[in-house]
């Protein structure tokens, strides 16, 4: 029985690894040569949640105890803790040492490939690998798995329909740069992620910046705008450079620029596969839109489809097992990833004038008041939304 994942991120190299590593036969398939290329996401996770998931240390780039805030006023808002409570990945590192350790398990990693389905039935599928060089190759699985992200290529290509009208996807873009400040600049960043809120940084969304080390900085803008709106690439950098003026950092050497789209649905009803197909991480509807979050919980779900896969080699059914999977996932990300989607929907949508402004405001200075650095990453990471009670339903509402 063979596996083929397309996709090595976070969740297809980690569903590659635990597969292989129970020794079942893997081929793992990456259109990137280089682990380091397009390292686009900004890696920002809680420190437990770094230990939890066994992510290696060699990734850790940086740690932070705080949290700072730029409101739409400009005024800075900050929460600290004496422990480290946080901390940011070199995403290039990241995905060496995933491929490395797949490689180690025994499975088949191939880069500079991409993968098309031929012919998709319940039993199995067979697939052409187009390699860079022009190679073409076709191979016969019993699984295929679409790990390619927001694109969602596999799933496209056999037309597995899109989620529906009334929970369709919702869609984020980002850009990001990576900096290269001193340690003068760097030092009013460093500890610490920054955020900024407001319609003078960016309608629709947020900036950022995250530090890194060696005095390098992580900074971008993200945008979701409401269906049929606006969010244009030429915008976006425009509001990024914007951003560095007004931070003073448009100075610091530009090492890398990259960018990506998130996208989920709220509910997560959409279809995650048909046939041997199945869909995992980005690909089914795993990034949280209310802070962009995405490689938690893409690992979190190549776990769990490795164990439903892992468990049901004795079911003949591949709807079955499907439906098995998507069972799994409603289970672990259960109400709190609902409502964390309603709140993403709700503030991004919304921010968009001066009242939202004003909103907003008014939610950054009650936290200053009630909260501690602990409670914004329980609230942020956690989705712990149970002590702001009719406060967040009144907001939602």
């Amino acid at each position: 029985m063979t596996f083929l994942v397309a996709g090595a991120g976070p969740a297809g190299a980690r569903l590659a690894t635990a597969l292989a590593e129970a020794g079942r036969e893997v081929i793992l398939v990456e259109r990137l040569t280089d682990s380091h290329r397009n390292s686009f996401s900004s890696a920002a996770l809680s420190r437990c949640e770094a230990l939890r998931l066994n992510i290696p240390q060699s990734a850790w780039s940086a740690t932070w105890s705080g949290w700072q805030v730029l409101d739409p006023s400009g005024h800075e808002h900050q929460w600290w803790d004496a422990n480290p409570l946080g901390v940011v990945l070199d995403f290039g590192r990241l995905r060496s040492a995933m491929w490395s350790r797949a490689h180690a398990a025994g499975a088949e990693v191939v880069t500079g490939c991409t993968v098309r389905i031929e012919s998709l039935h319940s039993d199995g599928a067979h697939v052409l690998l187009q390699h860079v060089d022009g190679r073409r190759q076709h191979r016969h699985v019993k699984w295929v798995i679409d790990a390619t992200g927001s694109s969602r290529c596999l799933l496209r290509q056999v037309s597995v329909p899109q989620p529906s009208t009334a929970d369709p996807l919702l869609e984020g873009v980002g850009v990001e740069w990576l900096l290269q400040a001193d340690d003068r600049v760097s030092a009013r960043w460093l500890d610490r992620i920054s955020f900024f809120l407001g319609t003078r940084w960016i309608p629709h969304g947020y900036g950022w910046v995250f530090p890194m080390e060696h005095n390098r900085l992580k900074v971008g803008v993200c945008c979701l705008p409401p269906q049929h709106g606006n969010g244009s690439k030429s915008d976006l950098l425009a509001r990024l450079q914007a951003l560095l003026r007004n931070c003073k950092l448009e100075g610091c050497a530009v090492l890398d620029r990259h960018g990506g789209v998130v996208s989920s649905s709220i509910a997560r009803q959409e279809s995650l596969g048909s046939g041997a197909l199945l869909a995992v991480g980005d690909a089914a509807s795993t990034a949280n839109l209310l802070g962009g979050e995405g490689i938690r919980h893409a690992i979190d779900s190549a776990d769990l489809l490795a164990e439903t896969l892992l468990n049901s080699e004795s079911v003949d059914q591949a709807d079955a097992i499907r439906q098995t999977y998507e069972q799994a996932l409603h289970r672990w990300f259960g109400w709190r990833w609902r409502v964390a989607g309603k709140l993403a929907r709700r503030t991004w949508w919304g921010l968009d004038s001066s009242s939202a402004d004003r909103r907003v405001e008014r939610i950054i200075h009650g936290l200053s008041r009630t909260s501690s650095a602990r409670d914004l990453s329980n609230l942020l990471f956690q989705y712990r939304f149970e002590r702001y009670g009719l406060r967040l339903l009144r907001y939602l509402i």
